[in-house]
């Protein structure tokens, strides 16, 4: 509604000032046409004051072809004045607002008096330019006076006549015949007057001299003076300079001829005619001189009176344009307020409701959290409480299986409890890894990779599934890819094992393959693509879309069961898109499946080096043999059993405390290489009993070994600056136990022998 009045009162406004612009504009018109009918009168003074005036008024209202107008009939004023430089400057003002509203007429017509008033100090070619000009609007169509005459043959045959003669002048005779003989085909399409015949004629007359046609000259001289006689004597400076040209070129003629005496007749009619006059263009003279002083005069007074009301009217303006803005501003002030009004209320009620549904919302909010905190918090303790019997069970059938008195029956039985064991800890990880990408905690790292004998450790770690399922692995490795590259080898592996698993588990007595290539490199990266192929069963096509879901599983009627929970090919999807990759599959029902991925990695040059001098620093610490001794803190009886035969093995002494309290007491009255701290205790936990330790002791390696969650006890590390110098996560790998303890006790032992290579140091440390 507010809309629709705002839009009326705006239209009424409009249509008040067109209105006026209109009636405006009519005026303007009647102004220049009284200066014409005051130019062709010769009353100079009332011409320019209604020139004047029409200007004025067109500025005011931007009347762009009454302004040319008024420019080009003042053009002509001065020009009849001899105000050359006047007239030229008004002339080029007409010109410039005529090709703004492409006004054909004014455009040919300002171009044309350029070019005649060129003709006395321009050469041939800038003159032949303007009328050439000129011809082109001409020729266009619609040429229309200010009175809605058409008026292009009239201003054709000028143009073609101007140009033939300027052509005559330069010797240019055939292109002067062509504009004469298209002149006179302008001339017989209007209704010419006797001036313009006599025009034609004269300068027929002047083409026939040039070709020394003396006969036909002087027939078109004679024919010129029948009609010049017979015109219309208005122009009276036009006629006069004109008859003086005819009687001067009939002379000039005749005298070619060698007809003396009838050259002397026409000789004298010529001086009589200029005798004649010279008295007229005297009296035209002075009344020039006169009409100047007038004019200066004029332009006085109307400079002062211009003044006056230039002012008035801008008085006047700015009087009504206040009027116009204030009524508006207030029409609008009206309706912003009804605006605001209903802003306001529609606003209170709005912010009541936003405000009900905010604590609605904050409660769910509040809810949601706490749900989420219990969720994380059930999945950390469950999955510690799981590890922590894990790790006996896998230790102890570690431990049972390198016995070599085992009988054959009681391996097979220990192995299949160590792959029951093993197949747990990868539920109770998977469930742990899915929680982690759900709540986007996963960051990869970027460490450097052998990524050839990283693949082969996966692969060998699966020796007794391949055995059990009586399949075999061919893997296949490109011999240009780099020795060394950076990546998260932890997520690469996971994702290789997934996928490695998932096809040994739906294929029996077949083959897997596993194909690493490169597929381009530079300088400092390499393309690498992955492909994981099997002879299974296959996947179906219908299959493709939710294979990658959470606890999707291949289920197709046929009576075979596949053990899994369904997560590990999520997992692996969303592990590839961390590498900003994505993952393929190609399968077929009956014939197998092929996964495939490409991953870009950085090139790591700098770690061959490093390399060498870590195999170089291994061989040296590995010479020294000592027997150290080590602090086992662990709560758990089973757990302190297997660690305790797992250091015996590798010839270690070891102690064992319950809790960290004993752990500090301990250490403060023994001497250890190594403290091999659990987190999770009674009485004192790892952490503080690690922050006490290293108050009097920082040199000691302490290895936090924990079941709990490792990357917040990563974090926890890193923010609290507590102590530890590694990480083993239980269950674990024995050879990675190993060669951890082992790597920080010979740190600590030869940091005095290496003590700034500190990059090369870090390079030992298997985290």
């Amino acid at each position: 509604m507010k809309t629709s009045l705002l839009v009326c009162f705006l239209c009424a406004i409009n249509l008040s000032l067109s209105q006026d612009d209109k009636h405006m504009i009519f005026y303007i018109d009647s102004l220049n046409s009284n200066a014409l009918r005051f130019y062709d009168n010769n009353e100079i003074i009332p011409a320019l004051s209604s020139i004047n005036e029409s200007k004025r008024l067109s500025s005011l209202i931007n009347d762009i072809y009454g302004n040319a107008l008024a420019n080009f009939i003042q053009g002509q004023i001065y020009s009849s004045i001899e105000e050359y430089d006047a007239a030229e400057n008004r002339f080029i003002t007409s010109l410039n607002s005529s090709l703004e509203i492409d006004d054909n007429y004014l455009i040919a017509k300002s171009y044309l008096n350029l070019g005649k008033l060129y003709r006395r100090n321009k050469s041939f070619y800038e003159v032949n330019s303007y009328f050439q000009n000129a011809l082109q609007y001409a020729s266009l169509g619609n040429v229309k006076n200010h009175n809605n005459l058409d008026r292009q043959q009239k201003v054709l045959f000028d143009i073609q006549i101007n140009l033939s003669q300027i052509c005559l002048e330069n010797n240019l005779t055939e292109k002067a015949l062509i504009y004469l003989l298209r002149a006179e085909g302008n001339l017989y399409n209007y209704d010419a007057d006797a001036n313009d015949y006599g025009y034609l004629r004269y300068t027929q007359g002047l083409y026939f001299i040039s070709k020394e046609l003396f006969n036909s000259a002087n027939k078109k001289f004679n024919e010129a003076l029948i009609f010049l006689e017979a015109s219309d004597k208005r122009n009276r400076d036009y006629y006069n300079s004109l008859l003086l040209d005819v009687y001067e070129k009939i002379a000039l003629s005749l005298n070619k001829q060698d007809l003396d005496e009838q050259a002397y007749i026409a000789l004298q009619k010529y001086n009589d005619y200029v005798y004649v006059h010279t008295d007229k263009v005297m009296s035209e003279r002075k009344s020039i001189v006169k009409s100047k002083l007038l004019i200066e005069d004029y332009k006085k007074d109307a400079q002062i009176a211009n003044t006056e009301r230039i002012q008035q009217v801008e008085i006047t303006n700015k009087v009504k344009n206040l009027n116009i803005i204030i009524s508006i501003a207030l029409f609008l002030f009206i309706v912003s307020l009804i605006a605001v009004y209903k802003s306001y209320v529609s606003k209170r009620k709005l912010t009541n409701i936003l405000k009900d549904q905010n604590e609605e919302l904050e409660i769910a909010r509040n809810e949601a959290v706490k749900s989420s905190e219990l969720k994380s918090k059930f999945i950390s303790n469950v999955t510690h409480e799981l590890r922590t019997p894990l790790y006996g069970v896998v230790g102890i059938t570690s431990l049972l299986l390198e016995n070599n008195d085992l009988r054959e029956s009681d391996a097979k039985l220990i192995n299949s409890l160590k792959y029951s064991g093993d197949y747990l800890l990868n539920l109770i990880n998977d469930i742990l890894q899915v929680s982690k990408i759900e709540s986007q905690k996963i960051e990869l790292k970027n460490t450097s990779v052998n990524l050839k004998k990283l693949i082969k450790n996966i692969v060998d770690s699966f020796d007794f599934r391949l055995r059990e399922t009586n399949n075999k692995i061919n893997f296949l490795i490109d011999q240009r890819l780099p020795e060394y590259i950076k990546c998260d080898n932890v997520r690469l592996s996971q994702i290789l094992i997934n996928l490695i698993g998932n096809s040994i588990k739906f294929t029996e007595n077949g083959c897997i393959d596993l194909r690493v290539k490169m597929i381009s490199t530079n300088a400092n990266e390499v393309n690498i693509r992955f492909e994981i192929e099997d002879d299974g069963c296959g996947i179906p096509k219908h299959k493709f879309d939710t294979v990658f879901d959470n606890f999707s599983q291949l289920d197709e009627n046929n009576n075979i069961n596949y053990q899994g929970t369904g997560l590990g090919l999520s997992i692996t999807k969303k592990l590839v898109e961390l590498f900003d990759s994505k993952i393929e599959l190609e399968s077929e029902v009956g014939v197998g499946s092929m996964f495939s991925f490409n991953i870009t990695f950085n090139i790591d040059e700098a770690e061959v080096e490093k390399s060498k001098l870590k195999s170089k620093n291994e061989l040296e610490l590995k010479s020294l043999n000592k027997k150290y001794k080590i602090l086992i803190v662990e709560d758990n009886k089973i757990n302190q059993v297997v660690t305790q035969n797992l250091l015996k093995k590798a010839n270690y002494e070891s102690v064992i405390v319950n809790n960290g309290l004993e752990a500090l007491n301990r250490a403060k009255s023994n001497k250890f290489d190594l403290i091999l701290m659990d987190i999770n205790m009674p009485i004192m936990n790892g952490k503080e009993a690690t922050r006490y330790i290293r108050e009097f002791d920082t040199q000691i390696p302490i290895i936090a070994l924990t079941a709990s969650d490792v990357d917040s006890i990563k974090k926890d590390c890193d923010d609290d600056g507590i102590g530890f110098n590694d990480i083993i996560y239980k269950p674990f790998d024995t050879y990675e136990f190993y060669q951890i303890i082992e790597t920080n006790i010979q740190l600590s032992k030869t940091s005095s022998i290496l003590p700034d290579n500190d990059d090369q140091i870090k390079s030992l440390v298997a985290v």
